[in-house]
């Protein structure tokens, strides 16, 4: 049995214009969850993902790292209950 999570990251630093979008998607992807990523108007990115714990943690593990460009000052995570309304992961605006 699988323990489902939902998690909302708010990563901060220079994380926009650094292909973080791009980079959350494919990480997401790969690792199977579901979820989306955005740009946020005060710089920071926001991805909300939902899946198996590990699988979550994993990801975030990822995001705390980035892509080549980016530079993380902080990321912060919230823990909300899963919903299982979504299928995939992509982009939102």
């Amino acid at each position: 049995m699988s323990d489902l999570a939902r998690a909302r990251v708010r990563i901060t630093g220079y994380v926009q214009g650094v292909g973080f979008r791009y980079f959350a998607r494919k990480a997401a992807t790969g690792l199977g969850l579901r979820g989306y990523v955005r740009n946020r108007g005060d710089g920071s990115v926001e991805v909300v993902v939902e899946g198996d714990m590990s699988v979550v943690n994993a990801l975030i593990d990822q995001l705390r790292v980035g892509p080549r460009y980016a530079s993380i000052d902080n990321v912060d995570v919230t823990w909300e209950e899963p919903k299982g309304d979504s299928t995939g992961f992509d982009y939102a605006f």
